[in-house]
């Protein structure tokens, strides 16, 4: 049997909450001014898409098991049709990778349904 088509819903922008969970996260990688400039930059950067594949692929990750807490979680957001926070992404040009500042976990689920869905983001 076919799996049922699920609309996938995103909110218009990044959640409040986003910018400083992309920030504790990068202070992990970065010196606190680089962490502190990327997410500034993030907060003024316009909404662009990516498909939940090229992300993947440029970021280097690997997908979350559906078994994780976080990405169960937000599966079941997308079933029930709430709308999940576009992700904040950050060129890392020293490593030529994308770094995934916040919403990893909601591309892992979104990718467990469809890998070529098109995902709202910002990136700096």
């Amino acid at each position: 049997m076919a799996k049922k088509e699920i609309e996938i819903k995103w909110l218009r922008k990044p959640e409040d909450h986003d910018y400083p969970a992309a920030l504790s996260y990068l202070d992990l990688l970065f010196d606190d001014e680089t962490s502190a400039a990327h997410v500034s930059k993030l907060r003024q950067a316009p909404m662009t898409k990516f498909k939940a594949k090229d992300i993947f692929r440029a970021s280097g990750l690997s997908l979350l098991g559906v078994s994780n807490s976080h990405v169960k979680k937000d599966k079941k957001k997308i079933k029930a049709g709430e709308a999940l926070s576009p992700l904040l992404l950050i060129r890392d040009s020293d490593s030529g990778k994308v770094v995934i500042a916040d919403g990893y976990h909601r591309l892992c689920a979104v990718y467990s349904y469809d890998e070529d869905a098109v995902i709202p983001c910002k990136i700096g």
